[in-house]
């Protein structure tokens, strides 16, 4: 089987030491064989993109657009093979993979346009015969830390930004999906992209994180909280830029007054869907008394109807758990859970199929209060818990009752009370009627408190992390 190497100065460098990319719909199904970075090449992989920068920051905004749409055009146009190998490496459906396939396309070119809008102001200084101009000047090299669930989007919503504004780039995809990171890669190398402008690592966490808060300019992380606490305290002391994403404890609150279809609908979407491998994913609901029985009975219903299966196969709804880890992380989620006095009314189980694979039933644990250890860490699997209140005052407190604010949502049909929750919500980004997982790739993302630190990533607001402002005085005499 062909070794896949890393992307280091414009070459493919393969190493002594490989890894498996393990398909868990079946794990007796080896996707690829890729090469591990150690310390030599994460090194080479900065020292590239830094000589490279040193031409790329002054590089047309026309090339980059030329080479950011040729790569989204690429992508749009394999989107139904970049998304079954998604689907195999990740686990999520066919149709989950080819979506976000779909959205990674419409993010390169997205940015392609960004590198044209790149505008700046001139004014007139408060002084006689002085010019003041205002520019947005790149980075430099931009280190990119990169999660497993969505391997081939957040590669491209950082990337694409990254190179738009004239950085350069050392990324390290999660060692769980380097199969999206490498397709990336050699679609934007056979673009045109010069050498030394993108490298690819593939190296472990503990190797590659020290060396490039060392030597990048900036870093840019999306993963666990914890682990995002540890390289945002690293990077701080080295004064360099950070920007991190991280984990979420996302609720959801149901009314008296909700459409019962659309609540069911949109909290099964957004807890189960992608086996709820997504940071945004509701994993707590909140219920109004006047419609909990009723709603639960729905949810656990609708629940158990989701059809389990290999993430490739016609018709699966929700694929595997995307390791052995992730899945003991569930496991022994709702083992406490029950524990601590939460009553399963769906799922809690694992099931087999006729391939070895991690998989998992949906899970809806009821009667559980907001501080059981279930309603407080984050499990990152298909498992929600719901969380029985008086009314929307009470619901709003146990909704911020958490050290995390990525998303929230609300499902009522009421204008005053969705106004209200939106306003008092404390969360980066707020639905109404909608799941909390889904958004848009030309708007903001990020959230508050320690789900996320530093500048909004995607849209108009990306180039806050990833250019600099300079003020320039001259004077006409």
């Amino acid at each position: 089987m062909t070794t896949f190497g890393n992307l280091i100065n414009g070459e493919w460098v393969v190493t002594g030491t490989t890894f498996n990319n393990i398909n868990p719909s079946d794990t007796n199904d080896i996707i690829g064989v890729y090469s591990t970075a150690g310390e030599p090449e994460v090194k080479a992989a900065i020292a590239a993109a830094r000589a490279a920068f040193e031409t790329w920051q002054y590089s047309t905004p026309q090339q980059r657009f030329d080479i950011l749409d040729a790569a989204g055009s690429e992508i749009l146009a394999r989107k139904a093979e970049l998304g079954a190998l998604l689907s195999r490496e990740e686990g999520k459906t066919l149709p989950e993979g080819i979506g976000e396939v779909t959205r990674a396309g419409h993010i390169f070119k997205y940015f392609a346009g960004e590198a044209l809008r790149a505008h700046g102001e001139v004014l007139d200084s408060v002084r006689p015969g002085i010019k003041v101009e205002i520019t947005r000047e790149p980075v430099g090299v931009i280190g990119l830390i990169c999660p497993w669930n969505f391997p081939i989007a957040i590669p491209a919503w950082k990337m694409a930004p990254a190179i738009a504004f004239g950085n350069t780039v050392v990324c390290k995809p999660a060692e769980l999906t380097p199969g999206c990171a490498w397709a990336l890669a050699d679609i934007l190398t056979r673009a045109g992209l010069p050498k030394g402008v993108l490298n690819v690592v593939f190296a472990r966490g503990s190797v590659a994180g020290p060396l490039m808060i060392d030597g990048c300019d900036a870093i840019t992380f999306t993963g666990s909280v914890p682990t995002g606490t540890r390289v945002r305290d690293a990077a701080v002391a080295k004064g360099k830029r950070i920007q991190c994403e991280m984990g979420g404890k996302n609720p959801v609150i149901v009314l008296d007054d909700a459409d019962l279809n659309i609540a069911v609908n949109s909290v099964l979407n957004s807890s189960f869907f992608s086996s709820g491998h997504r940071c945004t994913a509701s994993s707590r609901i909140i219920v109004t008394e006047g419609i909990a029985d009723k709603f639960v009975q729905a949810l656990a219903d609708a629940a158990k109807a989701i059809k389990v299966g290999d993430s490739r196969a016609d018709g699966v709804q929700m694929g595997p758990i995307a390791s052995q880890e992730q899945l003991k992380i569930a496991q022994d989620a709702v083992a406490t859970a029950k524990a601590e006095g939460g009553v399963v009314v769906a799922g809690g189980e694992d099931l087999t199929f006729g391939t070895p694979g991690y998989y998992y039933a949906p899970t809806l644990i009821d009667k559980t209060t907001p501080d059981m250890s279930i309603n407080k860490e984050e499990v990152f699997g298909p498992v929600a818990s719901v969380i029985r209140v008086k009314d929307l005052d009470e619901a709003i407190k146990v909704a911020n009752d958490t050290e995390m604010g990525l998303s929230a949502g609300i499902c009522t049909s009421s204008l005053k009370a969705a106004e209200t929750f939106k306003r008092k919500a404390q969360a980066g980004m707020v639905m109404v009627n909608l799941p909390t997982a889904g958004v848009d790739y030309h708007v903001p993302f990020g959230g508050r408190k320690a789900s996320s630190y530093g500048s909004r990533e995607q849209g108009a607001y990306a180039k806050e992390f990833y250019t600099i402002v300079k003020t320039a005085y001259t004077f006409a005499g």
